[in-house]
């Protein structure tokens, strides 16, 4: 265990060290893998639909804000409905406007979960979005949580009715109406949605308690809910819910988010102290729970050397300083055979 706690604080001294390189990194990384999945589902639109204009628009997230990951995308989603039509590019252009205006303006700071929501789904670990985003953030990180499954499921709804979609013969009024019915009618969408809401919530509600491991109790509940909500979600709208694999990607998204809280967080509760303060007007009460960390152990390179060659070096040093003692009374006694008063007239002379 000694071990992994000293991994960890290497890592966090390194994270520390290099972290105006690595956060670049990360938004680069994040952002191209966010096109690539946007453009595999949609990818209408040739032009776009290359992985030279996702790493040049991934090389710009790198160095702006994680919020202009979402608006990029935002407007890539935007050239690729176009493309199978005009009605469907302002469909989703009202839909984003409507997000925008009335959900993601309360929560600026933590918008980048959007983006993050449909590579969850991409990966086959769901849960772990509303996990990380109430142990890492706010209660607030639902409202982009929620926008992403819109966005993700809306994405999906056109990447299976494209045919349909592209066909110039059916009238707008209809375009129009399969959207609307794609969106409000999509139960496992919304089932989806009141799930990752109410897991962000409660996560982020029981990790901020008081009570020891706090943080695990969390992430379980959250494991917990998220089951329970999908399948009552399932049970009254009629939904069917594959059992196996929403316990086992449940399941792995609960491990995941123990490591996370391990390098995250890791409070050590054995040596937690409660302590009491007070002042003219108020009591203190606080609970301090340490970081659970180690001292990273430092090496340090002795040269050995041989007896014979130990002698030696003390020898010569020896000699060396035997040598000096016996030059120094000889060149004291040429100092004081110097007659100054005579060399002085004889300087006084050639002037």
């Amino acid at each position: 265990m000694t071990a992994i706690y000293e991994f960890k604080q290497k890592l966090k001294n390194l994270y520390g060290e290099y972290e105006i390189y690595l956060l670049p990194v990360v938004k680069f990384a994040v952002a191209l893998v966010y096109f690539m999945w946007i453009n595999e589902n949609m990818g209408y639109m040739s032009q776009v639909n290359n992985i030279f204009v996702v790493l040049i628009l991934a090389l710009i997230c790198s160095i702006l804000p994680p919020a202009v990951t979402v608006v990029l995308g935002f407007a890539l989603m935007l050239i690729h409905c176009y493309a199978l039509g005009i009605d469907v590019a302002a469909f989703f252009l009202v839909l984003i406007l409507v997000m925008a205006i009335f959900l993601l303006r309360f929560s600026a700071s933590q918008n980048i979960v959007l983006a993050l929501t449909p590579l969850s789904f991409s990966f086959n670990v769901p849960v772990l979005l509303p996990l990380g985003s109430g142990l890492l953030g706010s209660g607030l990180a639902a409202i982009p949580a929620g926008c992403g499954v819109i966005v993700y499921y809306f994405v999906r709804f056109l990447y299976g009715n494209t045919q349909a979609l592209a066909n110039t013969d059916i009238e707008i009024t209809e375009r129009l109406k399969m959207l609307c019915d794609g969106l409000v009618m999509n139960w496992p969408m919304w089932i989806t949605l009141v799930a990752f809401v109410v897991v962000t919530l409660l996560v982020n509600l029981v990790s901020s308690c008081s009570f020891d491991y706090s943080w695990r109790v969390a992430i379980i509940a959250g494991g917990v809910a998220y089951v329970l909500v999908v399948l009552a979600g399932g049970f009254l709208f009629d939904v069917t819910v594959s059992m196996t694999p929403l316990i086992t990607y449940s399941a792995i998204s609960v491990v995941i988010a123990v490591i996370l809280e391990f390098f995250v967080f890791g409070g050590d509760y054995s040596r937690t102290e409660r302590l009491q303060f007070e002042d003219d007007e108020y009591y203190y009460y606080v609970k301090a729970v340490p970081k659970a960390t180690v001292a990273t152990s430092e090496r340090s390179i002795k040269k050995i050397t041989s007896d014979a060659e130990t002698k030696q070096t003390e020898d010569a040093g020896a000699s060396v300083i035997l040598q000096e003692e016996q030059d120094a009374p000889v060149q004291k006694a040429a100092i004081e055979d110097v007659d100054f008063e005579k060399k002085l007239e004889e300087s006084l002379k050639d002037l």
